[in-house]
This record gives structure tokens, C-alpha cells and sequence, in this order.
């Protein structure tokens, strides 16, 4: 009997030995592999994170220059509206000049003086019209002959004015025409004035 006993135990042991190795368990390759997941999932949302700060702020950069570009805009607006009163206030400088009340004469020179530095303190810029006809910032009202070259400006009939770079209204100007050869020569026809044909 007591070695019967001392089989079955024998046989338990060995089936709870067999059931404890069945046991899954947690292999050290699996811990690895879970960390490198979150480890990757973790970068992956750095980049997220670092590629929604960077948008933000170029959308905050562009917001700002839209705003600073609607204002350019609008105070150009204003200048341009004023060109009409600066050229009657031009012309009542100039007619001023030639009055015999010297004093009126300069208190207007010099009223048109502090508005211009007022609005060339804004950004307001009169367009250069020495040398040649430039057709970005030039309006040509009329082309006369002239002694100078072909393109020169000869007359400037009414100013031109920008804001900021933006066109206010280009200057309206005389320029002289292309000159034309003085003695043009008449056109040789096939073996005219050629000496070896007037040999044979």
C-alpha cells in the first residue's frame, strides 16, 4: 500500500511539474518589442507636435503680413485720393509765385511744402522723370520730334507718385521720337553700283 501511495505521488508531481511548465509566460523579446513601440509612438508624436508648432507660427507669420499689406493698402487708398487736391495746390503754388504779395507767394510755397514732407513721411515718393521714357512708371501723352534721343523725356505734364512701392498713378510725360536717318540711302536693286557687274 505505501508504495502504491508513493507512485501516485510521484504521478501528481509530475502532472503539476507538466501544467506549471504548460503555463504561458512573459518572454523577455515581448517587453523589448512593447517598448520600442511606445518608444516610436512617443517620436511620432514629437514630430506631430513640432510640425503643427511650425505651421502655427507660419500662419501667424502670414496673418501678420496680410494685415501689414491690407494697411499699405488702405493708406495708399487715402494718398491717392488726395492726388487731385496736390495737384491744385501745385498749381495754386505756382500761380502764387507770380503774385506781387510776396508774402502770400511763400506762405503758400511753404503750406505745399509741409504737406508733401507729411506724406513722404508715410511712404509717399515722386516718380523720377529725368533720362528716358520707363513704360512701368510713365504714361506718354505725347512724342515730338526733338534734338535728343529717341525715348528722352522732354515734358513732364503731370507728376507721378507711389506709396510703399505700390503705384499711385504713373507721371504723364512728352518724350521725343526715334530720330530718323538724316540722308537715308535708296535701296540698291540686284547688281546695281556693284563694280564686277559693271565690268562685264
Amino acid at each position: 500500500m505505501a508504495g502504491e501511495e508513493k507512485k501516485e505521488d510521484i504521478a501528481k508531481n509530475n502532472a503539476n511539474g507538466k501544467e506549471a511548465d504548460s503555463k504561458p509566460g512573459k518572454p523577455e523579446a515581448n517587453k523589448e518589442t512593447g517598448q520600442e513601440a511606445k518608444a516610436g509612438e512617443a517620436e511620432e508624436l514629437r514630430d506631430k507636435l513640432l510640425r503643427l508648432a511650425a505651421e502655427f507660427d507660419n500662419y501667424k507669420k502670414r496673418s501678420r503680413s496680410e494685415l501689414e499689406r491690407a494697411k499699405n493698402e488702405g493708406k495708399a487708398e487715402l494718398v491717392k485720393s488726395l492726388l487731385p487736391i496736390i495737384d491744385e495746390f501745385e498749381l495754386a503754388v505756382l500761380v502764387a509765385s507770380k503774385s506781387k504779395d510776396e508774402n502770400v507767394s511763400k506762405g503758400i510755397a511753404m503750406v505745399f511744402s509741409n504737406l508733401m514732407d507729411a506724406l513722404k513721411g508715410f511712404g509717399m515718393q515722386e516718380i523720377p522723370t529725368k533720362g528716358t521714357y520707363d513704360p512701368y512708371r510713365h504714361e506718354i501723352i505725347t512724342i515730338m520730334k526733338s534734338d535728343k534721343d529717341g525715348g528722352s523725356i522732354l515734358e513732364v505734364v503731370k507728376k507721378g507718385y507711389t506709396f510703399n512701392g505700390i503705384m499711385l498713378r504713373p507721371a504723364s510725360v512728352i518724350i521725343a521720337a526715334d530720330k530718323s536717318p538724316a540722308n537715308p540711302e535708296p535701296e540698291k536693286t540686284s547688281g546695281e553700283g556693284n563694280p564686277a557687274e559693271e565690268q562685264k
